[in-house]
């Protein structure tokens, strides 16, 4: 009989002790007189002591089976009964799965990692190539996100001069959309015999991949004054750059102290494109403040990441052999198809489990 995977595995640990004591603080927070004078900050703890109560309750109500279940499976073989063994056998598996589940949860510690999220797609140097490689990447982040039951709305695309297109920005709701998502930020490079060359020859391929937490614009970010604001309009481009309506609707929004660039065209009115230029700017300045901390978290650690273009997270490799890599964590497979159509996960649970293990210091 296996031992009961809770008592055995550890990658992520959730501390129940210091769990319930952040609770018992945040409670009694609430119960303060004054608790409402800052209605925002007590909705963003009663939020969080949620939160920490239904995870808990899941932890202790896993502890509980699994002890029980030991129990029984001590029973079962210090009796030698081979019928009550089976039984276990699936609750066992059960249990495991649930295990699995709730230490994967664990990863989700970040600020924003319950937020919806923006993906920003851009192709890099390579023409038709490059733009080709954009849009395998969209279709394969789109597909991913249908299998998750996210949903998607591309707000802005600009589409390649022959095939594929320059840059995307995909709006994608629902719970950990940002948490989940966070591990693609960076440059994916495909290597491959170019469907484009007529001479068959070996490409190399970039294609830079931003992701943003979405979150209520008075949360996070103060209100952009006008003077900081550059606002340009222009008429929304189809296929080949051809216009696509006869006004100048699409919206492009320009934060001059930092050069920020946002834009949307795939709304219907000139409003409704400020509207969402204006939420992917917010989005864009918010992580930018994210990273900001954590290149500040990294230099008193002595670490450097490079930034950019410099920053390849992971290969495409589809000739001469086939492999997908992802040189953060080493986690490789051999099945490139699986990967481009939307089996993501196991690379994002790595790459959440080395930056989890960073925060911690280091610790396993």
């Amino acid at each position: 009989m296996t031992s009961c995977p809770a008592s055995t595995r550890r990658r992520g640990v959730f501390d129940l002790a210091g769990k319930a004591e952040e609770l018992a603080a945040l409670d009694g927070r609430a119960s303060q007189p004054d608790f409402w004078n800052d209605s925002r900050e007590a909705k963003r703890v009663l939020r969080t002591a949620d939160g920490l109560r239904a995870e808990i309750d899941a932890w202790n109500g896993l502890i509980g089976r699994a002890d029980d279940l030991a129990e029984l499976a001590e029973l079962a073989a210090e009796a030698g009964d081979e019928d009550l063994e089976a039984e276990v056998e699936p609750e066992y598996d059960a249990v495991e799965a649930d295990y699995e589940r709730m230490r994967t949860s664990l990863l989700f510690s970040g600020d924003y990692d319950d937020s919806d999220a923006f993906i920003s797609i851009s192709a890099g140097a390579g023409g038709t190539e490059a733009t080709d490689w954009a849009e395998m990447l969209l279709r394969m982040y789109l597909r991913w996100c249908e299998r998750r039951g996210f949903g998607t709305e591309i707000v802005d695309r600009l589409e390649g001069e022959e095939t594929g297109i320059k840059s995307a920005t995909v709006s994608v709701q629902g719970h950990r959309a940002y948490g989940w998502l966070r591990a693609e930020a960076g440059v994916h490079r495909l290597v491959r015999i170019s469907p484009y060359d007529s001479q068959s020859r070996r490409h190399t391929t970039f294609v830079q991949v931003e992701i943003m937490p979405e979150v209520e614009a008075a949360a996070e970010i103060d209100e952009i004054p006008d003077d900081e604001l550059k606002i340009d309009t222009y008429r929304a481009q189809g296929a080949g750059g051809q216009h696509v309506n006869k006004t100048d609707s699409a919206v492009r929004l320009t934060h001059l102290p930092t050069g920020i660039v946002a834009q949307s065209q795939n709304e219907r009115s000139q409003h409704q494109n400020r509207e969402a230029a204006m939420k992917i700017l917010r989005a864009r300045l918010l992580e930018r403040r994210i990273e900001e901390r954590e290149a500040e978290i990294r230099e008193l650690k002595g670490e450097h990441k490079d930034a950019g273009w410099g920053n390849q997270i992971r290969s495409y490799v589809l000739h001469p052999y086939q492999m997908v890599k992802d040189h953060r964590t080493e986690h490789e497979t051999g099945n490139s198809t699986a990967v481009r159509d939307f089996d993501l996960d196991d690379f994002m649970v790595a790459e959440l489990e080395r930056v989890a293990t960073e925060r911690e210091g280091g610790t396993a």
